[in-house]
């Protein structure tokens, strides 16, 4: 029997969070011997990010030349009426609300919808869906009627665990967006507190941009490192790996809820001990061993960080327990299984 084709719509055209999903379950799919193809749109201005990384790793794409979030839907919408042939797999709210009401379509959200309106277009785009899936049980606890599939990462190299040593800083890290939603206040306030404890005992890399936030966020943000800006090294958008090769400990410690918490998964399998928020998934995530703290709490973010950095031994036996649990739950192995036992549950 021919396996059936799966095609995946993105959300947009420049890579986030939720488009590194999109081409690890396309690999995922590969893998699996599935015909795959990315449905993504092509223009300037980044439009044409997401397929050309998809067509240099080989997938086959359907480029949609659009120039603006409302002509991708339209052209999508379109597209997916006339030309289609099997299973769409859409990959966020956009490609979901872009196809409400047809067929043999998996609603795929890597976000809870806030708005009034984000709302209203879930509930479009879930008519007729064959699955709606969200990624994390945190997610699925809030959203009546979704399935759980546990987003995952590639593999990274081992770093050298090493004790800090108390002639140098210890190294804190960070990596994601620079915005209040993401801990950014938390963040600084703690490294401030941890100033004042150990003078010069501290320091913080910090990696990401404010990309895809808003004004008002990033001023916040940028007001908060101000505070602290003798006491950080900005690295701008780097890769993980790089990040995690440089840095003793990662701390996540968003505020708003997680609707899973993939930089914390990145740490666990490079085995960089990593200390989180109970903001939505992310204690899901680094499961019963894991380092977890309240959200918006500097000074138990601040102690946590103290206690890590003094009990080293401990943490280097969590980072191995940490890596097992990722080798189990979220390594690439992991994803493959969820995904064949998803289009073998739906018979496709």
């Amino acid at each position: 029997m021919t396996a059936q084709p799966l095609s995946i719509a993105a959300n947009n055209g420049s890579i986030g969070g939720g488009e590194v999903m999109l081409l690890n379950i396309a690999e995922a799919l590969r893998e699996l011997d599935r015909p795959v193809t990315v449905v993504a749109p092509t223009g300037s201005g980044g439009m044409s990010e997401l397929a050309d990384e998809a067509r240099r790793r080989g997938f086959a794409v359907t480029g949609l030349p659009a120039s603006s979030r409302s002509e991708w839907m339209r052209k999508l919408r379109a597209w997916d009426r006339r030309e289609r042939r099997g299973v769409l797999w859409c990959n966020g709210l956009v490609a979901a609300a872009a196809t409400a009401g047809h067929r043999d379509r998996i609603v795929h959200l890597h976000q809870r919808p806030q708005s009034r309106a984000q709302q209203l277009l879930y509930w479009a785009a879930k008519i007729r869906a064959l699955r709606v899936l969200v990624p994390s049980a945190d997610m699925r606890a809030i959203m009546p009627g979704t399935f759980a599939l546990g987003n995952w990462c590639e593999a990274s190299p081992l770093g050298q665990i090493q004790r800090p040593s108390p002639s140098t800083p210890v190294k804190l890290g960070f990596l994601g967006r620079l915005s209040m939603d993401k801990g950014i206040g938390t963040l600084t306030e703690a490294l401030s507190l941890l100033d004042e404890r150990s003078p010069g005992g501290y320091r913080l890399a910090l990696a990401g941009s404010s990309k895809f936030v808003d004004a008002e966020s990033t001023d916040a943000a940028e007001h908060a490192l101000r505070e602290v800006e003798h006491l950080v090294d900005r690295l701008g958008w780097v890769s993980r790996d790089e990040l995690l090769a440089g840095i003793d400990l990662l701390a996540v410690p968003s505020r708003a809820p997680e609707s899973f918490g993939l930089v914390a998964a990145e740490a666990m399998v490079a085995r960089v001990p990593v200390i989180v928020s109970d903001a939505g998934a992310l204690p899901e995530v680094v499961g019963p061993r894991g380092k977890v703290v309240p959200a918006s709490d500097p000074a138990a973010l601040a102690t946590a960080i103290e206690h890590a950095a003094e009990h080293w031994v401990d943490t280097v036996v969590r980072t191995h327990e940490l890596r097992d649990r990722w080798a189990a739950e979220y390594s690439p192995t992991a994803g493959r299984a969820r995904v064949a036992a998803l289009l073998a549950d739906l018979g496709c």
